[in-house]
């Protein structure tokens, strides 16, 4: 079966998952993951493209999104693809592919899934069992929202601003939704969502977007189609 081609749409939210050929690491040091991040940082604004949130792991990372045009996405990740790839080759004496092919992504309802989406990048390095709390991982864009750093490759979302009217009230805010955490059956619609490429919001939601592009964006209903009669 061929594989449907991405889903990209200027002005929405993207999940976006990349990971390691054979789950084999993207960085093997902090110079590695600053240099990744750099690179992320620099090709989004080349590419008119917002990072609302993100979590680097040592074999794949994640990305929430949002690009001003219909090919910001899709062209900033073949450029920090590409380029990664050549410096990590080089600093470490070895050839070949390193990605797991092509970038995972689904497209998000705002507000629906945005803020699960950011405590879901979040709570990667806890459920992974690296440290107990996301303020305890240095490599995700947690301590923006929760006010320890000031990272300037973060863009927030319009809907972690209304989480408060002074930046206390949104940190505190921020800090107990991700504290609170997330239902199995929304983490489970997350990563359905993004490892097969469907749009994740409700009815209404998918069937405005599916009026914008012609590319299929739900799972297709088992069995044949109705007659028409």
């Amino acid at each position: 079966m061929a594989r449907l081609p991405r889903l990209t749409v200027a002005g929405y939210p993207h999940h976006v998952i990349q990971r390691g050929n054979n789950r084999q690491a993207i960085v093997k040091t902090d110079a590695d993951r600053e240099v990744l991040l750099e690179l992320l940082g620099e090709n989004a604004k080349k590419h008119q493209v917002a990072i609302n949130a993100y979590v680097l792991m040592d074999n794949h990372f994640h990305l929430l999104l949002t690009p001003e045009t219909g090919e910001g996405v899709p062209l900033m990740m073949q450029a920090v693809g590409r380029r990664y790839v050549r410096y990590f080759n080089d600093l470490h004496q070895r050839t070949g592919t390193l990605w797991e092919g092509r970038y995972k992504s689904t497209l998000i309802q705002s507000d629906r899934y945005l803020l699960a989406c950011m405590a879901y990048l979040d709570l990667n390095p806890v459920r992974a069992g690296l440290v107990g709390d996301p303020r305890q991982y240095v490599w995700s864009s947690h301590h923006h929202f929760v006010g320890q750093t000031n990272d300037r490759r973060v863009t927030p979302h319009s809907l972690y601003w209304s989480l408060g009217n002074t930046p206390f009230a949104r940190e505190a805010a921020y800090t107990e939704l991700v504290h609170a955490g997330l239902a199995a059956d929304e983490q489970h619609a997350i990563s359905l969502a993004t490892l097969h490429g469907w749009a994740l919001g409700d009815a209404g939601f998918v069937e405005t977007l599916q009026k914008q592009t012609p590319r299929r964006i739900s799972k297709a209903r088992a069995g044949r189609p109705p007659s028409k009669k």
